[in-house]
């Protein structure tokens, strides 16, 4: 069986490869019984979709293919912490795990904002709460974020 390393690393090579696409550094990889069963990169900018993002465009997709739309048996590996609209999603498809890299305050540090724990704030005020472990390989993802960052604006 994996460890959390292993999977956030390609989670972390999704963001890189949502890069080398031409989209924005997230990937997220979808895993049950130790197993990946799906991952996603960000796509927003291939699919002229502002809300295909790799947390959220994994559900979409995952969900739409295999018509499994519980997933409190899955953990999901996000190389940044999952977004408002994200967060929600995983809410709504009652997501077992979360595992993420780098936090939305790394993230907006790097872009010179003020940021939040998204995710803790959009579960705390639901009604279903994901196990959540965060931090993993976060020196690993910040540096993916920075390096995209140093010379592209958000969205």
């Amino acid at each position: 069986m994996h460890n959390d390393d292993f999977f956030m690393r390609r989670a972390i090579a999704l963001s890189k490869s949502a890069v080398a696409h031409g989209n924005e550094p997230f990937g997220a990889v979808l895993v049950k019984d130790g197993e990946i069963v799906f991952e996603n990169e960000n796509q927003i900018y291939t699919r002229h979709d502002p809300s295909f993002h790799g947390e959220a465009g994994l559900i979409r997709e995952f969900c739409a293919q295999t018509g499994i739309t519980d997933l409190h048996e899955y953990t999901m590996y996000a190389s940044c912490e999952p977004c408002f609209m994200c967060s929600g999603a995983l809410v709504w498809v009652k997501l077992g795990r979360l595992v993420y890299g780098a936090s939305n305050d790394d993230l907006e540090t790097i872009l010179g904002n003020k940021g939040c724990n998204c995710s803790a704030l959009v579960f705390e005020n639901s009604f279903w709460h994901p196990q959540v472990t965060p931090g993993v390989l976060r020196q690993e993802s910040l540096q993916v974020l920075e390096n995209y960052f140093a010379s592209h604006k958000k969205g």
